[in-house]
């Protein structure tokens, strides 16, 4: 009787703290899901929005968040923007990478390659810093994967299900946190050199609102008309989805081996179940027969 109590007590504790999870995070409002191409077991990134993405990078972007851990070379491979090899020769020849030393004992600036990273803003972190009201902006690399935020329950157990399970956290945060530069509620107070942001922890981020409507162009159609939408929500979106290809640039690779192995071990089971019918098919005839003689002898 009294491990029943105790059990009983322990399942209405755990009720209670599984029903208070969405009272606790009721302040911040939750990132709304967006559609994502590359959602999904068979998710695909779309070849133009990493494209767009990178546009938005490289001209807004970059002047503040490095990218150390991206190649001018990925940028070609498979799964990724699609540029072709000369384009991106091209493009890591504009910019310059410090490299050394040289015969003198000297470190050197010479144009980009394809083998080499992008190179960062500033020289260090503490120059970033400084540059920045005193934190230095966090490094694009693998930003989509370090971001999340809490589902609650029960949303939570059903994201880690698989084949409909849900690991967009990241890009949901980037595309609200960049979408979320508000002004303040009445009452509410801004202290200098942070801004109001919606979907930012706590709501005060030191970073400025870093992009407005209009303000990266978009190649054209046919018609002369932006491909899709000049808008901040569009930026947003383009910016997150080159994020996700940065921190993950062969998802798809990963996804289709994992399809793959899957479909193999569902035939294989197949096949051994099919195996073991055959093999013990004989074997179970014999004992049947054996037992007429073994009710005699006993």
């Amino acid at each position: 009787m009294k491990t029943t109590r105790v059990l009983a007590a322990s399942l209405f504790a755990a009720f209670l703290g599984a029903s208070a999870l969405p009272a606790l995070g009721a302040e911040a409002p939750q990132p709304p899901l967006q559609s994502w191409s590359f959602a999904g077991v068979f998710g695909r990134f779309d070849q133009a929005q990493l494209q767009r993405g990178f546009q938005v990078y490289k001209e807004v972007c970059s002047a503040c968040h490095s990218m150390k851990l991206v190649a001018f070379r990925n940028l070609s491979q498979e799964g990724g923007p699609g540029y072709s090899p000369a384009q991106v020769k091209a493009l890591a020849a504009t910019y310059q990478v410090k490299d050394g030393p040289n015969d003198s004992g000297e470190m050197f600036e010479r144009p980009g390659r394809p083998a080499d990273t992008f190179p960062p803003p500033f020289p260090n972190d503490q120059a970033a810093a400084a540059a920045n009201g005193g934190k230095a902006p966090p490094d694009f690399s693998v930003l989509a994967k370090a971001r999340t935020f809490e589902r609650g329950f029960p949303k939570f157990v059903f994201d880690a299900l698989p084949f409909v399970g849900y690991s967009e956290q990241g890009v949901d945060y980037i595309h609200a946190l960049l979408t979320g530069y508000k002004d303040p509620p009445e009452g509410k107070e801004v202290p200098a050199g942070t801004y109001y942001n919606e979907y930012y922890p706590g709501h005060l981020i030191a970073m400025p609102n870093p992009i407005s409507d209009g303000q990266v162009t978009y190649p054209k159609n046919d018609q002369g008309e932006p491909v899709v939408p000049e808008t901040v929500d569009q930026y947003s979106k383009d910016v997150a989805a080159f994020m996700a290809w940065a921190a993950e640039p062969h998802m798809m690779a990963r996804k289709a081996l994992g399809f793959r192995v899957i479909l193999f071990l569902i035939v294989l089971s197949g096949l051994l179940y099919y195996v073991k019918k055959k093999v013990w098919a004989d074997v179970g005839g014999e004992v049947h027969g054996l037992q007429p003689e073994l009710h005699k002898t006993y």
